[in-house]
């Protein structure tokens, strides 16, 4: 016969004859390893869920959404000197909510050692007594996330070099527990999560300048961007005047009777160069959206570094900002931005590998608007950095020191969250701030706001919206008493099967008494991760429990098992475990760690 512990994928229900086996084996045998894998059982279609049923599972397929009614946020506080500060507690904040006061409902300290996950396995095997398993070796699995990203559609060569040769020599200041990927915005370069360095620095030969269009070509008139937002954008009387000038002299050889086409000529190309320069813009957001997308997949915490000059973004892109800004928040993703030009004086001629042609006339006109340009470039990598609570690290030489810090984990931060009071489900931005309490003179990092949801889901989109978020995450929560083991047992040198027991402690759960019975429904949900941070399989089960009083004081004392198993190759593997109630809406998380030796 089946052990009643093994609780399989189909459909099926645990009778009160089952139900008490299987509280008596879990109370006997819940600290012990099983050696063998049972066999699956099937239960008759005729066996479906009813009422006069205490406990059924069935399979849920998980749906992935953003959780919006929990905000959080990461706070890093500095001194000085830049040391962040440790020891402090949940009273020594306070949060506000556009200038109203919120009540800080979770509180957590997060050091790189608090993330350490604790192997909860040992082989399955029927030659081996499952009184003394023999514990697997764990890898350092990861805990922190890094997208370094290069933006190669704006850089220049001068600048690509000094970067890629900066960027070579922080991988061996990484963690073990850090995973790195190297993007580009053009697209062209793409190294997934991995801690293999010598692959990095191999991936960043390939970083080099990769403009879109209109390299080494000069129009007539020749407008750069900058003087085409200026004549289009904000219609600039002075900026057309000068472009019409240009038109005058590179196309009609100074003939003055012939301004008025010069003026409609000028018109045009700005027109178009400002298009160009849209287009190139829009280019780089939606490869940083895809990026951040990609980042926000990954089980930990959530890394951008940002390498650019920077890029003028004109008011029709500036909502894309916004958007993008919002769509990191969402995912708890800081983005730290660096200059690549580092330390740098406006440069009157601009790229020297590709002189303008300006007339006499027009010349200073015309270095003026470059070195505005080069100016307002960086604006964007400031907004980045600011709306996602990120350091821009600008007018500085020492890159590879901004890119260190850039990657570094801070030796300690502060994990709030808040629940919004009166939230309007209007889409309107929340300006959020951080403060002390005390008058220390400390800087403060952290996102600086949010945006409302624009509809209201139901109950039940909601509880799977939290689940996903909190599945995607390392954060561990206690809300519900559950305890999380894995067991494995090896087919052969390339598969094997992976059981991950979830032991709930009944007292702990909110049940609501109705016709004689207690109820309450838990969903369980389960993702594995590779050692990189890559998604591996999972699956999500809700367990409907309508317990007599009986058998609901029996289990107070015992508390009940449930059992998953997925089909996996050999290897380390990240466990993450959810479990959420339907009744009290509390949740719990859990981390385990599994090696299952080739």
């Amino acid at each position: 016969m089946a052990s009643p512990l093994q609780l399989p994928f189909t459909r099926r229900t645990i009778s009160a004859f089952w139900l008490a086996s299987l509280t008596a084996f879990c109370a006997a045998r819940m600290n012990a390893q099983a050696q063998e894998a049972p066999a699956k059982t099937e239960a008759p279609a005729s066996q479906a869920p009813n009422d006069s049923s205490e406990v059924s599972t069935r399979d849920s397929a998980a749906t992935f959404r953003v959780r919006v009614n929990l905000v959080l946020l990461r706070v890093v506080v500095r001194d000085g000197s830049g040391k962040a500060i440790a020891n402090l507690k949940k009273e020594d904040f306070q949060l506000s909510d556009n200038r109203k006061p919120q009540v800080i409902s979770t509180f957590s300290v997060e050091t790189p050692e608090s993330h350490r996950v604790a192997s909860t396995t040992a082989p399955a095997n029927s030659d081996e007594s499952a009184d003394n398993p023999a514990p697997a070796p764990v890898a350092a699995l990861p805990q922190r996330f890094v997208a370094v990203v290069f933006d190669d559609t704006d850089m220049l060569m001068d600048d690509t070099v000094w970067v890629r040769s900066a960027a070579s020599r922080l991988f061996a200041s990484l963690a073990p527990t850090d995973r790195v990927a190297i993007y580009s915005t053009s697209g062209q370069v793409t190294q997934e999560f991995t801690t293999d360095h010598e692959r990095l620095k191999e991936t960043l030969l390939g970083v080099i300048p990769r403009p879109l269009a209109g390299a080494g070509f000069h129009d007539c008139p020749d407008i750069g961007y900058y003087q085409a937002n200026q004549i289009d954008n904000l219609h600039d009387p002075q900026a057309l005047a000068v472009a019409t000038e240009d038109a005058v002299q590179c196309a009609f050889n100074g003939d003055e009777q012939f301004r008025a086409q010069a003026q409609a000529l000028a018109q045009s190309v700005s027109s178009r160069t400002l298009a160009n320069g849209d287009s190139q813009v829009n280019y780089v957001y939606r490869h940083l959206e895809n990026i951040i997308k990609r980042l926000s997949s990954m089980p930990g915490q959530r890394v951008v570094a940002f390498v650019s000059p920077g890029f003028i973004v004109t008011p029709m892109l500036s909502l894309e900002g916004s958007s993008l800004i919002d769509r990191a928040n969402r995912s708890n993703i800081v983005i730290n931005t660096i200059d690549a030009r580092g330390l740098y004086t406006p440069d009157l001629a601009g790229d020297i590998s590709d002189p303008p042609r300006d007339s006499a006339k027009t010349a200073g006109f015309k270095s003026s608007y470059r070195i505005a340009a080069q100016s307002v470039q960086s604006d964007i990598l400031s907004q980045l950095a600011d709306g996602t609570g990120g350091t821009f690290f600008h007018n500085r030489n020492d890159i590879d020191e901004g890119l260190r810090e850039a990657t570094a984990a801070p030796t300690v931060s502060y994990l709030l969250g808040f629940s919004p009071q009166n939230l309007k489900i209007d889409g309107r931005y929340h300006a959020l701030k951080v403060v002390l309490t005390g008058k220390q003179k400390y800087a403060v990092q952290a996102r600086h706001g949010y945006y409302a949801p624009r509809s209201i889901a139901d109950p039940a989109e909601a509880a799977k919206e939290e689940i996903q978020e909190a599945l995607f995450s390392q954060d561990e929560i206690h809300d519900l008493p559950v305890e999380l083991q894995t067991q494995f047992f090896k087919k052969d040198q390339a598969q094997a099967r992976l059981a991950v027991l979830t032991h709930v402690d009944v007292k702990g759960i909110r049940f609501r008494k109705a016709d004689g019975r207690n109820r309450d429904n838990l969903t369980v949900a389960t993702a594995i991760f590779d050692e990189n941070g890559n998604f591996v399989t999972g699956g999500e089960k809700i367990v409907e429990m309508r317990l007599l009083d009986n058998t609901f004081a029996r289990l107070s004392h015992s508390g009940f098992t449930l059992k998953s198993s997925f089909d996996i190759k050999p290897g380390t593997y990240l466990v993450r475990l959810v479990v959420r109630d339907a009744e009290g809406a509390q949740m719990a998380a859990r981390n385990g760690a599994v090696n299952i030796p080739y």
